[in-house]
């Protein structure tokens, strides 16, 4: 099993450098609160929110999974130079159908240099 790095508040570390390394390795699930049954809903997860991550040919983000608690909902895969090999954000939108009255959703990303990264849990209210 690989270790998985989670994101830490940044604003509680001290070393620039390791604010750097911990954001940009992080993804974020942006999306609304709530959502209805039965019809599509975006969900963006963006790799970094104030540090933007290399995209090298050794060195870039692999894949962004989109996970509802223990299933897989979705991925997108990347090889080196979508993002012209320059620091960007990998950024994707799943649209997903939501099912039951909650999900709880988290993202996972793959850096090939640094490895795995677990986003914080994101509730969202689903609506009959």
């Amino acid at each position: 099993m690989p270790k998985i790095n989670r994101y830490v508040d940044i604003d509680t570390v001290e070393r620039e450098a390791k604010k750097d390394y911990i954001d940009r390795h992080s993804p974020f699930i942006h999306c609304e609160s709530s959502a209805k049954a039965g019809e599509k809903f975006a969900v963006t997860v963006k790799m970094g929110n104030e540090y933007s991550h290399p995209d090298d040919f050794d060195h870039y983000i692999a894949y962004i999974q989109l996970w509802n608690g223990e299933t897989l909902l979705a991925q997108a895969n990347f090889t080196p130079g979508t993002l012209g090999n320059q620091k960007s954000h990998a950024e994707v939108t799943f649209n997903i159908i939501p099912t039951g009255n909650k999900l709880k959703l988290t993202a996972m990303a793959y850096c090939t240099k640094h490895g795995l990264w677990e986003s914080d849990p994101v509730e969202v209210t689903v609506e009959g």
